[in-house]
């Protein structure tokens, strides 16, 4: 077969569609310029066509070569948005003129170096000769993996955690209370959310919501929707006002900024960092997402835009990212599709939080997109008495040693919000826990502004300062993950201890160059 040239393979792929696609590419390997993943060629041989990412060859060369640290970081972030937009156009440009020449609407990505499109299988057949595409992966959809239900909540155990009202227990576990006696909420900072979407108006999320001025609202560069073609959800397609079709993401946005204010009675504090601001960007369809609507959010955060998609300004982009979603391998979402994209919000000086996953109490089951990726600062979860769950998934991460999770949080029976206006303590999960860190690092920026910029170093102090004292394994002590038992610190189970939000505010006093 490699004899073959293209003008023979190409006729054999076209003639395919009518028997097996996926046999006649095998048979042809010279014409497979594109390496075509196989779920791409089942799909598009059973259905007709098939909703597919094209990756071009050029994802993690070096743009600028290592950015300056010092500084204004916005400038650095411009600079960066600046060359990965450069690189799109010149890659892309072939591949975008051979679509739009058969009029396929296609969606250009530059975050990372991809195309998202819904190929006919004819022109999955010609596509597949090219040789400036480096391969063609699937765009499957992806459900929100929730955690196991936890046995119910005893009245002693309603009494020890709290209810809806007041303080949240999980908001005072972390010390984040503390914080704010000493005059630090998240003030200044903007959180960014990527879920279900949110309840903007909830009475715990309106007064932070960014697109709020306490008079109207104005949702520009504070909100987009990643939902273009959903015939199920209760939200609209292209919303251009937040919503949420589930209740997911307005529980994780209730946990890292909720506050419905001194003049609520009872009044609810749900949210870490309750002086903080926030935008969404929904990614999910009601708890469906896709690796193209998780990178879709991912370029809309390092770089907001208007409700028409344009006119975008890397100067609104948020300060940290909490991300409450795993993208699973085992559905087709490749290792590495959102790798690049990840790697480059944080090169941007974005903090990205990612919740560990549900999938415990077995080592090794932070095995998902984000969490496996290097540049996310990983989240497990632990209930009220700092007792890791069982559900928490373990490290280590493949044949990485590298210590994950970084840190847990409170993520078993979370008080926060959910719609419509409503509370509920029953929120659980890493997905509840990650937003609590979230809401620590806005409380860190408030108070070390300098930090600002800086997510590895933000890493560093709360890999630093989480707290270890009393902090114990559903298992007991025998378990062991990659070799290392609960009794040391760190750890493949709960990383570095459970995240603390006074610790963590005291830590930059002695860090040269953070001086409030």
């Amino acid at each position: 077969m490699s004899s073959l040239r293209i003008d023979q393979c190409l006729p054999r792929l076209r003639a395919a569609l009518s028997s097996s696609l996926l046999i006649a590419v095998a048979s042809c390997p010279f014409a497979s310029a594109a390496s075509i993943d196989p779920k791409v060629l089942a799909d598009a041989a059973r259905n007709g066509s098939v909703d597919a990412i094209l990756v071009l060859a050029d994802q993690t060369r070096p743009l600028l070569g290592p950015l300056k640290t010092d500084g204004d970081y916005r400038v650095r972030r411009r600079a960066l948005i600046s060359a990965l937009r450069a690189r799109a156009d010149r890659d892309q440009a072939g591949v975008r003129a051979w679509l739009d020449a058969r009029g396929i609407a296609h969606r250009d990505f530059w975050i990372a170096n991809l195309i998202q499109v819904r190929l006919p299988a004819a022109a999955l057949a010609e596509l597949a000769v090219r040789n400036d595409i480096e391969r063609v992966d699937p765009n499957p959809q992806i459900p929100l993996r929730l955690p196991p239900v936890e046995p119910a909540a005893t009245p002693d155990d309603i009494g020890a955690v709290g209810i809806a009202t007041g303080i949240a227990w999980g908001v005072a576990k972390i010390e984040a209370p503390a914080v704010w006696s000493a005059g630090f909420t998240g003030q200044g900072v903007v959180i960014g959310g990527e879920d279900t979407g949110y309840q903007w108006n909830h009475p715990a999320l309106e007064p932070q919501y960014r697109g709020w001025n306490g008079v109207a609202a104005d949702h520009n560069y504070n909100w987009h929707d990643a939902i273009h073609d959903s015939t199920t959800s209760s939200c609209a397609n292209n919303s251009p006002a937040p919503c949420d079709d589930v209740g997911h993401g307005t529980g994780t946005a209730g946990v890292f900024a909720g506050d419905d204010g001194l003049a609520a009675i009872p009044r609810h504090q749900t949210g870490v960092a309750p002086g903080a601001r926030w935008i969404g960007c929904r990614n999910m369809d009601a708890g469906i997402g896709t690796p193209a609507r998780y990178i879709e959010c991912m370029q809309w955060m390092l770089a907001p835009t208007d409700l028409d998609d344009a006119n975008a300004n890397s100067d609104l982009a948020p300060d940290v990212v909490s991300n409450s979603w795993a993208c699973g391998t085992d559905e087709g979402c490749t290792p590495d599709v959102l790798e690049t994209a990840v790697g480059n919000l944080v090169a941007g000086g974005i903090f990205y939080a990612a919740a560990a996953q549900n999938s415990g109490p077995a080592c090794t089951t932070i095995d998902d997109p984000p969490a496996i990726y290097g540049a996310s600062f990983d989240i497990g979860a632990t209930d009220v008495d700092d007792v890791l769950a069982n559900f928490s998934s373990r490290g280590p991460v493949g044949g990485d040693m590298t210590i994950r999770p970084d840190v847990s949080a409170p993520g078993v029976g979370v008080c926060t919000s959910i719609p419509s206006n409503g509370y509920t303590c029953s929120f659980t999960g890493t997905s509840a826990a990650t937003p609590h860190v979230a809401g620590v690092v806005a409380l860190m920026l408030s108070a070390f502004p300098a930090l600002r910029g800086h997510p590895g170093t933000v890493a560093d102090i709360l890999r630093a300062t989480a707290t270890t004292q009393g902090v114990t394994n559903t298992a007991g002590v025998t378990q062991s993950c990659g070799g290392t038992p609960i009794t040391q610190w760190p750890n493949y189970m709960v990383g570095y201890g459970r995240v603390d939000a006074w610790n963590a505010v005291r830590e930059p006093v002695f860090i040269d160059g953070f001086d409030r």
